[in-house]
């Protein structure tokens, strides 16, 4: 963890009250154009970073000075708008080392995704952004070390429902001052839960399906206080699962036996918000219709290198899916099914996220010279054995159990390439867990060759706690289960060992919940396999 300053949360409020004062630009920027005249803030979803490099970074942010306006443009309408950013070795901003235009795009919803060069690694950089009078919060960013770092702190979190709660898990991980965040998936929710006890009400109160829906509903989180706080003091990385779409997606195969082409221009929809929300690279990831790339790696010197996956869009549709044609049988959701029941299930073809990323990822373990590799990976890749209602052993079909020649090939090149200190961090099932992987599941004594540490949701229900329990003693890989506690994990990495703890908060109805460890756990350097601490 590098020990640098983050602003505090009164500083960040302070800035944001401030840029609604018509704060004139920094000197720093010297003669730009007037810019508009904001009747609100233009800056009111906040700033976020992401992306490292060596020597740069990716600065967000949305113009929006009415955000909850109708049509989910914030507001805005007109061609592209250029603004201005800083960027400063101190949280002050009294010393500026960089600044410039950056361009909000009318295409993207007014989003601006400015990919910055020049700057020295290692190290953290505060910004901030300027339109006309109106001036951003101040946000904090991270360039990627070279080598030679011997300490990292970071947090991952998965599957924040707006309705079920409040966001205090993500301002409590920001005051622990990490020094970036993985959003491993669940970001937000598409739906709109009509069975459940809800203490927040999502917009329109309906199931997203159009750009303007999904961008409605993502609005709505933004503006959520602790998420911009998060996203002000803490650089994140992100990948997806399948509710910033729909829920138990695969490729273009939905949930309801929707016709594949209907559903690839939702997808398109989705993952265009998708982008317009996150700090992800401009070009890289600039979405094509139902296409985006956002599978990607970084190298945090030579102590962790990162693998960012992508479990959805390219994964072979779920096993026994049912007749599309006459909408029978399970649709895409995720189902327990039995090979007996269902051949297509150990078919040696079917990938999880798709052979070139299998590929791609095979590489990027086989060459890697950092101490640790982790895999950001989104839904459970442990086995889990649980029993069917005729006491058969099933796989659910909608995480790496529907997936077990996917994810053997990945076990057996793990045990042939033998990166260094393999980890794989796992979200989606709202509960923590801590897992040994192996190559077999089957057998007890097959060798752990990698560790699986699984993260809380922030706010979403739990499986049932007594139920999973009753699975445990057919799974002795597994080391830790409970699903009853909302959170996150917080991560301290050396070259000797990773030690994790499952932060958890008193409760999630309550704005102003409190934080607690609920257990810890340590992988030593070259010894998988999690252990309590």
């Amino acid at each position: 963890m590098v020990d640098y300053a983050v602003p505090s949360r009164r500083a960040l409020l302070k800035s944001a009250a401030l840029s609604t004062a018509g704060l004139v630009a920094s000197p720093a920027l010297g003669k730009l154009p007037a810019g508009p005249s904001w009747s609100g803030d233009p800056f009111s979803l906040g700033v976020a970073a992401g992306a490292p490099s060596l020597d740069g970074f990716v600065l967000w942010t949305r113009l929006a000075p009415d955000p909850l306006a109708a049509g989910s443009a914030g507001g805005m309408h007109g061609p592209s708008q250029p603004i201005a950013y800083e960027i400063a070795t101190d949280d002050s901003m009294h010393h500026i080392v960089q600044h410039g235009a950056a361009l909000a795009e009318a295409e993207f919803g007014y989003s601006v995704h400015k990919q910055v060069h020049g700057l020295r690694p290692g190290r953290p950089y505060w910004y901030r952004f300027t339109s006309g009078r109106a001036q951003s919060t101040i946000g904090r960013a991270m360039t990627l070390p070279e080598h030679g770092a011997d300490k990292l702190r970071f947090a991952f979190f998965s599957c924040s429902h707006y309705e079920y709660g409040y966001f205090s898990p993500y301002r409590h991980a920001a005051e622990e001052n990490p020094d970036f965040g993985i959003f491993l998936g669940d970001y937000i929710y598409e739906y709109a839960d009509k069975r459940r006890p809800t203490v927040r009400t999502h917009s329109g109160g309906k199931e997203c399906v159009t750009l303007a829906e999904y961008r409605a509903r993502y609005t709505q989180y933004r503006l959520d206080p602790n998420l911009r706080f998060l996203h002000a003091t803490t650089p994140s990385l992100a990948t997806w699962d399948d509710h910033e779409v729909q829920n138990d997606y695969a490729d273009k195969w939905g949930e309801d036996f929707q016709d594949p082409k209907a559903f690839l221009e939702r997808r398109a929809a989705a993952y265009q918000t998708f982008y317009e929300f996150m700090p992800v690279k401009p070009v890289f990831s600039r979405p094509h219709g139902p296409n985006m790339r956002l599978y990607d790696r970084y190298d945090f010197g030579d102590l962790m290198r990162v693998d960012m996956i992508d479990g959805r869009q390219y994964r072979s549709r779920e096993a026994c899916y049912g007749d599309p044609a006459k909408k029978e049988g399970h649709g895409g959701g995720g189902h327990q099914e039995t090979p007996a029941a269902c051949l297509e299930l150990l078919d040696a073809s079917r990938s999880m996220i798709g052979l070139a990323q299998e590929k791609w990822l095979f590489e990027g373990l086989a060459t890697s010279k950092a101490k640790w590799n982790l895999i950001a990976n989104d839904v459970l890749m442990a086995r889990l054995h649980q029993k069917n209602p005729a006491g058969e052993d099933a796989f659910w079909t909608d995480d790496w159990d529907g997936y077990p020649a996917s994810r053997t090939r990945l076990m057996l090149h793990i045990a042939a390439s033998k990166p260094s200190n393999p980890v794989v961090i796992t979200g989606d099932i709202h509960s923590f867990w801590a897992n040994d992987l192996k190559v077999d599941f089957d057998d007890p004594k097959s060798p752990t060759i990698a560790s699986e540490l699984v993260g809380t949701s922030i706010t979403s229900y739990g499986p049932p706690y007594e139920l999973f329990n009753t699975f445990l003693p057919n799974n002795p890989h597994v080391k830790f289960f409970d699903s009853r506690k909302r959170g996150y994990v917080m991560v301290d990495l050396t070259r000797e060992r990773l030690s994790a703890r499952y932060q958890v908060v008193s409760d999630i109805t309550d704005p102003n919940a409190s934080l607690s460890t609920l257990a810890s756990f340590v992988v030593e350097d070259g010894k998988p396999g999690p252990v309590a601490a």
